[in-house]
């Protein structure tokens, strides 16, 4: 449910690949799955496990691809103690050209001179995920969770292109299971109050989650708006039925784990009269470790400093 105000399932599955790998996972790990839990149990568990990460967190580097009505970008991005830093790499499927790689480059320098210009823009990520926590701990309540099976867990890490870069050796061609999770829908909560206007979104959503089932953490959430809803977020405005939201986070190594796709769909109205579209289709992928101490002027001269690396695959288990 995390409705990034910045930033169902489409996976491929060959059949043989899939009946083959069903095969595999179930020889070899079925009798080990761990008994069905509490629907709403394991979901408030899962919540914490996430929130409780972020105060862990790892600072990564790593492949950020965005589509939407506009434009197809590339960037890569730096997690810094101070703020995400990033650099644009590619557009609408082509690199950058001298002109504008310079005009990229001066940017970044310019964020180096400015600590007040990023200190802003680290206020409005830490406000973003604010309120992408505040949903996440709502989750528990604001649904009802009904079990569906246990069916091995599923991951498609396509490369993210970057022009002049072949994709990685590594990079999955199909869907790959991992592991085992526990698939349950979930309905509105009919008895849940929403604390605020901003939390009405949830009143109006139903859909599918997985969770892993030997690590308790969200994999995947697939949701649809079943009715009109009305958000805050600042403004006055509406959702309308029918939009679809499709988040994906897969484990880089241990517990951590990260978000690495992101589909939203969404129609509605803006002040009640300007029409809102928001087509937006994220991955994430290559991601690597960086210091946790690194200073953003630091985290910018790494970005200037080497060229995008072969880039998609998550790197995980």
């Amino acid at each position: 449910m995390l409705l990034l105000p910045a930033r169902g399932i489409f996976l491929r599955r060959p059949p043989a690949i899939v009946a083959s790998a069903i095969l595999l996972v179930t020889a070899s790990a079925h009798a080990q799955i761990p008994p069905v839990p509490d629907p709403t149990a394991l979901v408030r568990h899962a919540v914490a496990l996430r929130l409780a990460e972020e105060a862990s967190h790892q600072p990564l580097r790593f492949v950020f691809h965005r589509k939407d009505d506009r434009r197809v970008f590339t960037q890569e991005i730096i997690e810094t103690s101070m703020g995400d830093v990033a650099r644009l790499v590619a557009v609408n499927g082509a690199a950058l050209t001298p002109a504008a790689g310079k005009a990229e480059a001066n940017r970044l320098h310019a964020l180096a001179d400015n600590p007040a210009l990023q200190q802003h823009r680290f206020r409005r990520e830490q406000a973003d995920q604010a309120r992408v926590d505040k949903l996440l701990r709502l989750l528990p309540e604001a649904f009802i969770y009904r079990y569906v099976n246990t069916e091995p867990c599923f991951t498609l890490a396509p490369a993210i292109p970057i022009p002049g870069v072949p994709p990685p050796s590594s990079a999955t061609t199909g869907a790959t299971p991992w592991g085992w999770c526990y698939h349950f829908t979930f309905t509105p909560n009919p008895h849940w109050s929403p604390p605020d206007l901003e939390s009405r979104i949830l009143t109006a959503m139903a859909g599918d989650v997985w969770i892993d089932a030997t690590g308790d953490r969200l994999h995947r959430l697939t949701a649809h708006f079943i009715s009109d809803v009305d958000f805050g977020w600042g403004i006055v405005g509406r959702f309308d039925r029918g939009g679809t939201v499709f988040l994906e986070q897969d484990r880089l190594s241990g517990n951590d784990w990260e978000l690495s796709r992101m589909k939203l769909d969404l129609t509605g109205k803006v002040l009640l009269v300007k029409t809102l579209r928001i087509h937006i289709d994220e991955m994430m992928g290559d991601f690597q470790p960086v210091p946790r101490n690194l200073d953003y002027r630091q985290a910018i001269q790494m970005l200037l400093a080497s060229p995008p690396s072969a880039a998609g695959s998550l790197g995980h288990r």
